[in-house]
């Protein structure tokens, strides 16, 4: 067993047995973000195995503000699968949440598909049908949240489940960095920011990832929904909580934890 598998198979069993490991980069410093990568695919091979569909692909860590309470100062990258997809509350058990934060982002939802390198912002939002407001809720198989790059990247980029809200806009008529999020928990003001918080556009986002997962041989396909990063810092989450956000000209989306 190589260390992909090896690392692969430790991520896949905390997951399905609701558990944390050890941050892999303590135990091998040798781990490079290559390797990473490659742990986190034998992880998506193993969810694959149980009938789990690829739908997406993420952003992570864009934003100085979530890179600072990481300790994380480069983006991440991961997959989405139809498992992860929520349509309405979220259910902490069934979905085996270790220590939840909630991410108000943009979604975009693709017409085409963009195979880096060489994408441009201007080339993500030619292939996109819509953009939606979006939760993603982010979790972490790696003990107490103590990530790096390497450890994030491995663990699918500590991602747990998604949420997305009913509106869909043409982001061709809007200015994407100047959309503008609030967020609401539990009745109360929470955290706001503006597009401009991930790379200075969620397409300009969305760009580095078709570009960086290019260069894995991976693309970003038609129908694939792609999560931009969180424009906001992440809030953590327990039963009974409920974030709303409002992404201002667009809509909302709703993230209720049962």
């Amino acid at each position: 067993m190589n260390k992909a598998e090896q690392y692969g198979a430790e991520l896949y069993a905390a997951l399905r047995d609701r558990r944390t490991v050890p941050p892999l980069i303590a135990r091998d410093p040798s781990l490079t973000v290559e390797d990473a990568y490659a742990i986190s695919l034998d992880f998506l091979s193993r969810r694959r195995k149980d009938g789990e569909k690829v739908v997406g692909k993420k952003i992570g860590v864009t934003s100085k503000a979530v890179q600072d309470m990481l300790g994380v100062h480069q983006p991440d990258f991961g997959f989405l699968t139809d498992w992860m997809h929520i349509e309405g509350d979220i259910d902490v058990d069934a979905k085996a949440l270790i220590a939840p934060r909630a991410e108000a982002e943009i979604a975009f939802i693709l017409k085409d598909s963009l195979n880096g390198p060489g994408i441009t912002a201007e080339d993500v939002i030619a292939a996109t049908e819509s953009i939606a407001p979006c939760f993603e809720i982010v979790d972490s198989r790696i003990t107490d949240w103590k990530i790096g790059i390497v450890d994030t990247v491995s663990d699918n980029a500590s991602c747990g489940v998604f949420i997305l809200g009913e509106a869909r806009a043409d982001p061709r008529t809007l200015d994407l960095p100047s959309l503008h999020v609030t967020v609401t928990k539990n009745g109360a003001p929470l955290s706001e920011g503006y597009g401009a918080a991930v790379q200075g556009s969620p397409a300009a986002a969305v760009a580095w990832l078709a570009n960086t997962l290019g260069a894995f041989g991976v693309t970003l396909d038609a129908g694939d929904i792609i999560l931009s990063g969180s424009l906001v810092p992440l809030a953590d989450a327990v039963k009974g909580d409920v974030f709303e956000m409002t992404l201002h000209g667009v809509g909302s989306c709703t993230a209720k934890f049962v």
